[in-house]
């Protein structure tokens, strides 16, 4: 076997990734993608009460904190026709709203912020011109010369002392590093400002979910109930508290993210010509108007572009046999019927079966099984999800406000349309749909503020809370839209117990590897699209197009016992 460069763990991200790259010359040729921890998520919930799955099902992440449990919770609503109330639908999509908001920026500034940000260059600049060139781009009110020479300082006192921290094992003064002093000192500022924003953004899960991470949800509606005159309940303190998040976030999204967003994509416009790969794209709908029902009301639509195709849009169905499949052919797991077929989830099976390199090993054998993730498939296509395709399903859906947007940003980076296609398209396209969604948080608020004023005030239907109300066999999907893309959960009950679960998650679309027919995952095909390594010693490039996607490995791949033991216990006093 020839050498690659390996890349194991890829850091700044959550979980366990491993990337090997095959090169020719300095250009990667083909590129291998491995989940190196196991999942047992479905093996633990086989057997439980489908009401309490949710609780479990959460702890699949503690990153994308309530998502994993609201798609649950709507896999049992859909499985048994469960209606929930309009405030309870309006709660939600507030929840997952402030979950995208939180998610984006701290991906922005504090794991991929410093694939652009030279920190150490900082040190340079002059805290006159940063102010100047701050102002020039925002209306943000932390921008004084004053204010930036305190952070310089701040800084040079981490070096000096090499108390770095946060800031080590940077490749810092790598030649791919393209922003003036003073941009990476105005980013350093900012990456120090959105730590503690986010602490306050993080409490509107705490109001409606009693706390977080890992809020409290409930089959049926939210278990938050409205009350205005109660100590306890949804009262006009709390909703008054949740106003004030809102406007937090969308002045930091408005004044901060957006415009470093733009002004660092000035300097890196080369990065509008790489890491696509595969050209196909998938979106699963979210934020509904009423309910899940269907996809009418959706803010984000469902559906699949193909090969860049943005005047078609093929529709989905999530129950269909024949169109989400999993496969395992370079997967360390087994099927019954063999590894060269195709399932769908409601049919998922999870047999562990690791038959790799015994660790630590030089590099994987790629010809076999090289992955604990799956390889899920829509009608035989490999597709990207995650914030690129809902922008791109918004756009070519015609969506308004997203057309603007990208429009807007396409025309101040002087990039045409096909720059979206990219690392540096996926980068902007979060920050774009941040902005999408952080306004239309507002207009959710207001809707449950009227609903409250007119007297509805309910948040929970108990009308199919008892087990004896149920069908002996019912089965169901759940589906979301995660900030890192498509989520589905799919169970199926049976006397009132899960049968089958099978979680098919973001990282699992995109970071799978290939397939019975030797299509790349996501992550794989962006790698081999265009990349040309600096310095095989400081892979940077890699590290950019990975971190793009915002890979969530403990989402797809999960550590257990093979006794159920918990492996390691941790202190801290």
């Amino acid at each position: 076997m020839s050498e690659r460069i390996v890349v194991d763990p890829i850091t700044r991200i959550e979980g366990h990734l491993r990337i090997e790259a095959q090169m020719e010359g300095n250009r990667i040729a083909q590129a291998y993608s491995s989940g190196t921890s196991v999942r047992g998520i479905e093996i633990i919930l086989k057997g439980r009460d489908p009401r309490d799955a949710w609780a479990f099902a959460q702890r699949i992440c503690g990153v994308c904190t309530l998502v994993h449990g609201m798609a649950s919770i709507r896999a049992v609503e859909d499985a048994l026709d469960y209606p929930i109330p309009p405030n309870a639908q309006l709660i939600r999509n507030l929840m997952i709203a402030a979950q995208y908001v939180h998610d984006h920026v701290m991906h922005f500034y504090h794991l991929h912020a410093l694939d652009w940000v030279d920190v150490v260059s900082a040190l340079d600049a002059d805290p006159k011109a940063t102010s100047e060139l701050a102002q020039s781009i925002s209306k943000h009110p932390q921008s004084s010369p004053g204010y930036f020479a305190d952070v310089k300082a701040q800084l040079k006192s981490f070096v000096e002392t090499g108390q770095i921290g946060i800031f080590a094992n940077g490749y810092w003064g790598h030649p791919g590093y393209k922003l003036p002093p003073e941009a990476n000192l105005m980013a350093v500022a900012h990456y120090l400002e959105a730590l503690k924003w986010q602490r306050e953004v993080a409490k509107l899960h705490a109001i409606f979910g009693g706390k977080n991470p890992h809020p409290n949800f409930v089959v049926g509606g939210v278990p938050s109930p409205i009350d205005l005159n109660s100590d306890s309940a949804i009262n006009a303190e709390k909703l008054q508290q949740v106003a004030n998040i809102i406007k937090l976030a969308r002045d930091f999204v408005d004044n901060v993210y957006l415009p470093d967003t733009l002004a660092i994509g000035s300097f890196y416009k080369d990065w509008a010509t790489k890491g696509e790969g595969l050209g196909n794209f998938m979106t699963y709908g979210d934020f509904p108007a009423t309910g899940m029902g269907g996809p009418e009301g959706n803010l984000v639509p469902a559906g699949v572009i193909l090969n860049r195709d943005l005047s078609t849009i093929h529709d989905i169905d999530l129950n269909a046999p024949d169109q989400i499949e999993e496969y395992v052919a370079h997967s360390w797991y087994n099927y019954q019927d063999g590894k060269d077929k195709g399932l769908h989830p409601y049919a998922g099976e999870t047999e562990l079966n690791y038959d790799g390199p015994e660790p630590p090993y030089t590099q994987l054998d790629v010809e076999g099984a090289y992955s604990w993730i799956k390889s899920p498939r829509w009608k035989g296509h490999a597709v990207e999800v995650g914030p690129l395709a809902r922008v791109l399903m918004m756009y070519a859906s015609g969506h308004d406000q997203t057309r603007d947007l990208v429009n807007g940003a396409l025309r101040t980076l002087d990039l045409p349309v096909e720059g979206l296609y990219s690392t540096l398209g996926r980068v902007a396209a979060r920050t774009l749909e941040t902005k999408v969604i952080v306004d239309a948080m507002q207009e959710w608020y207001d809707a449950l503020i009227a609903n409250i004023k007119s007297g509805d005030t309910k948040t929970f239907n108990d009308t199919l809370w008892e087990p004896s109300t149920w069908p002996k066999k019912a089965q169901g999907v759940g589906y979301m839209e995660a900030p890192r893309g498509g989520l589905g959960h799919w169970i199926v009950i049976e006397d009132g117990k899960i049968a089958n679960y099978q979680a098919v998650v973001p990282s699992t679309w995109n970071a799978g590897p290939r397939d019975e027919k030797g299509q790349s995952g996501a992550y794989e095909a962006a790698l081999e699209d265009d990349h040309v390594m600096a310095d095989p010693d400081q892979p940077l490039e890699i590290l950019r197009t990975i971190h793009s996607f915002d890979p969530c490995l403990a989402c797809a791949v999960h550590v257990m016992d093979p006794d159920g033991e918990e492996r390691v216990q941790i202190k801290v006093s």
